[in-house]
């Protein structure tokens, strides 16, 4: 997660960055997104928003496919290919999962080329319109190639995205430790009551889960509950679509 220097540069990405745009929503709008992606962010993470009719965008890092953690393992090509085919938004993580200032700058266009030929490899017909930012550690020398590939970049920033905001760097809220996961419908009651963009954001869905992600009980709880109180459940590009961005 962001140390202390990445916290810094998030607030003043958010404070001083541009340009922003106006969100204008009459319609709670929730986004329910996985980074790196865990095989269990798949099934049953992907499973359980199919059931209420929704999708989800997983942020893909081609260079994490299949690798086997001492808690996770990782999805394989196969499995992203699967994603798409049920019509869920593959998002891109980077290809080698490292924070974006740690890369110089024609080393980061080529680690984002070489995650967009990973994915262009599982026969994704367009390269990745959207973009979350590793260990949520953004960097103001990367935008002008972010802008220049995405439409939107993802970080954290527990709030929701409401009034004028940037593209390139949209607030999210996490899901986890799970000991804490379910009080976070506290937040879709709160994009109900002022509609804006509300996305969450995890890892995996175990039944003895990371620090990162939660149960499949738990995340159920809360895509049942957005359902309920009428919320859009969007993947990140179709939410763009949805506030005409």
């Amino acid at each position: 997660m962001a140390n202390r220097f990445d916290r810094l540069m998030n607030r003043a990405i958010w404070t001083l960055g541009g340009p922003k745009r106006a969100l204008q929503t009459d319609t709670a709008l929730v986004s329910f997104t996985f980074d790196d992606v865990p095989d269990s962010a798949r099934s049953p993470g992907a499973d359980i928003l199919e059931h209420y009719g929704a999708r989800g965008t997983f942020y893909i890092a081609g260079g994490l496919a299949g690798t086997v953690e001492a808690d996770r393992s990782i999805i394989t090509p196969p499995d992203c290919r699967d994603l798409a085919e049920r019509g869920h938004e593959l998002g891109c993580h980077t290809f080698s999962h490292r924070k974006v200032r740690s890369f110089s700058g024609a080393e980061f266009a080529r680690d984002l080329d070489r995650n967009a030929d990973y994915l262009a490899g599982l026969g994704l017909a367009a390269p990745p319109r959207n973009f979350a930012f590793p260990y949520n550690s953004a960097w103001p020398p990367a935008r002008s190639e972010f802008r220049s590939r995405f439409r939107s970049c993802r970080g954290a920033g527990e709030s929701v995205n409401r009034g004028m905001v940037d593209p390139l760097m949209l607030k999210s809220v996490a899901i986890g430790p799970e000991a804490e996961a379910r009080a976070l419908t506290r937040w879709i009651d709160d994009v109900v009551a002022d509609p804006g963009w509300l996305i969450f954001f995890g890892h995996d869905v175990a039944a003895n889960p990371t620090p990162y992600g939660c149960t499949p009980q738990t995340f159920d709880h809360l895509v049942r509950y957005a359902a309920e109180r009428g919320c859009a459940i969007l993947p990140v590009d179709r939410a763009l679509d949805r506030i005409g961005w």
